[in-house]
């Protein structure tokens, strides 16, 4: 089909702006974990929204943020490196926060990485989160911040994808962006992500869930093992899974167990429950919580977590 479009987007701005959010309700399925943590995301997502003339592939980013850590200056290597090959970019702005030094350190960050054939769209987020005064009030400080960093924005569109406003819209116009060619994933298919990084996610997920602000930064988790369980019959199959819930501190590990390994079976419980809605099977899950001291500053260690 000669007039089928296909390519892929990428949503950047700093930590916590409803970046996965918004990419979970393009696709309509849970692809991308989220939490009101920043930093929640850490590798690129890439979840898949099909419709019979085009194919949007969406690359969930980490958050643009000011490094502090050698995870942080990869998380935005990262970020760096995906901008370089998309076709379109969306700066997300939420609507409910006044525009700060972050939002124009990576407003700026893009002016320096946009190639001249990439789109670059403004999307004023959590519309839900303020009243029509202040979402208008933030339409005119994001074009006035384009303007402010050398951005010609495509588009300014407003959108909560709580509520599911104007998601509908804003897929249409960020395919309209696509350049000519066939669909790059089949048809159904949501995410391109292995389903075991999907099942480490979930987990992080969980366990970020009410735990102190100092903490986020410091999870990781790595799934050691996804195998059926011998012996079971075919009509009732059970997959083993056993991860590893790494922290950098003794003092993190109480924490994430809790008083008497309470919070621990917690995490587990609300855990295993979205993974076997991801899988479609039931599942078995083993947690151990471990400490790999500083590893968000190790080399070493970073590779060993994945990064």
């Amino acid at each position: 089909m000669t007039d089928h479009r296909s390519g892929f987007a990428c949503f950047v701005g700093r930590p916590n702006t409803g970046k996965s959010t918004l990419t979970n309700a393009l696709v309509g399925a849970k692809v991308a974990i989220t939490s009101d943590r920043p930093q929640t995301t850490r590798h690129t997502i890439r979840g898949i929204v099909s419709r019979p003339d085009a194919q949007l592939v969406l690359v969930d980013t980490p958050g643009f943020h000011r490094p502090r850590t050698l995870l942080g200056e990869r998380l935005n290597d990262l970020v760096r490196g995906t901008l370089a090959e998309v076709d379109v970019v969306g700066l997300c702005v939420p609507a409910d926060e006044k525009i700060g030094p972050g939002d124009r350190y990576i407003a700026g960050e893009l002016a320096k990485a946009k190639k001249k054939h990439t789109s670059v769209f403004a999307i004023v987020t959590k519309t839900d989160a303020a009243d029509k005064q202040r979402v208008a009030e933030q339409l005119l400080a994001v074009s006035a911040l384009g303007e402010q960093v050398g951005i010609d924005f495509a588009e300014i569109v407003p959108v909560s994808a709580v509520r599911g406003e104007q998601v509908e819209l804003l897929a249409d116009l960020l395919m309209k962006t696509l350049p000519p060619g066939p669909a790059l994933y089949p048809d159904g298919e949501l995410t391109d992500s292995p389903e075991e990084r999907m099942v480490a996610e979930l987990i992080r997920e969980a366990a970020l869930e009410g735990v102190r602000d100092e903490l986020p930064h410091s999870l990781a988790v790595v799934v050691e093992e996804m195998v059926p369980r011998e012996g079971r019959p075919e009509d009732s199959p059970l997959l083993d899974v056993r991860a590893d819930v790494y922290v950098e501190r003794d003092s993190q590990k109480g924490i994430v167990i809790g008083k008497g390994g309470a919070r621990l079976r917690e995490v587990g419980s609300t855990a295993r429950r979205q993974i076997e809605a991801l899988l479609g099977t039931p599942i078995y899950l083993d947690l151990h919580v471990r400490v790999a001291k500083d590893w968000q500053r190790d080399p070493k260690q970073l590779r060993k977590l994945g990064f």
